[in-house]
């Protein structure tokens, strides 16, 4: 995929190498903290936020090759950025760009506690993408998947679930998900994951119209990708419809 020497997003929050006391040494020096500050007439909510996610004190030091797996997400998010961007002007609207955190290990968001077994993953409520890049290397070794453009199709698959949340199918699922047995919700999860591998494959085509991106083989990548992550998470029908639309990024 060609990517080197384009813009980077500035839509990135690096918590790559921070640290969470509460979350690690919790228990009763957590305790202790927050009832210190309420003697003192603040607010404990300022506490826990502040220690949520902090900073090291130390400057945390990355391979080189977790750099250039950094550069190369925060590329793709400009790349999918300029496509929507593009798209929404059409239809005479704006959009809304979400922001993407790196981190390593494990981070909060508003849609709960994150970690890297869980991959990368959408919070609709802050409208932010998390990703840990050891997610990239587990690509290659677990599902013995190479190339940047498959790793480019995770991203965007992400970023498609940020166009479900501006279109409100994101709040319509979960209204949907009341009055229905889980049986049944189970099945109508699988369609925002279907949906969000079509617009993948949307921003593909028109990046690749757009700035050439592909380069020999990606397609191949891209799609062994897709098939090997829907058979892991039991959602045949994602390859398919990637396979579809990925196709017609070539006519």
């Amino acid at each position: 995929m060609r990517w080197q020497g384009r813009r980077q997003s500035d839509n990135v929050e690096d918590r790559r190498g921070s640290r969470t006391p509460l979350a690690v040494g919790g228990g009763l020096g957590a305790i202790v903290m927050v009832v210190l500050y309420l003697i003192m007439g603040g607010d404990p909510n300022e506490v826990l936020q502040q220690s949520i996610q902090q900073p090291s004190s130390e400057t945390t030091k990355f391979s080189l090759r977790e750099e250039e797996l950094a550069a190369f997400t925060k590329v793709v998010l400009a790349e999918t950025e300029d496509v929507w961007d593009s798209i929404y002007l059409s239809i005479n609207d704006r959009y809304e760009q979400p922001r993407l955190v790196l981190f390593s290990g494990s981070t909060s968001s508003e849609s709960g506690f994150a970690s890297a077994a869980s991959g990368p993953f959408y919070c609709p409520p802050d409208k932010r993408i998390y990703i840990d890049l050891s997610f990239f290397d587990e690509l290659q070794q677990r599902f013995q998947v190479e190339g940047e453009f498959a790793m480019a199709y995770v991203i965007a698959h992400e970023v498609g679930h940020h166009i479900q949340q501006l279109m409100g199918a994101t709040t319509r699922l979960q209204q949907m998900r009341q009055g229905i047995s889980e049986t049944a919700y189970n099945k109508l999860s699988v369609k925002p994951e279907l949906q969000a591998d079509f617009l993948a494959g949307v921003w593909a085509h028109h990046a690749q119209r757009m700035k050439n991106i592909l380069e020999e083989g990606d397609i191949a990548s891209a799609l062994q990708a897709a098939n090997a992550i829907s058979r892991q998470n039991s959602k045949s029908g994602c390859f398919y419809t990637w396979y579809i639309q990925t196709k017609r990024v070539l006519v």
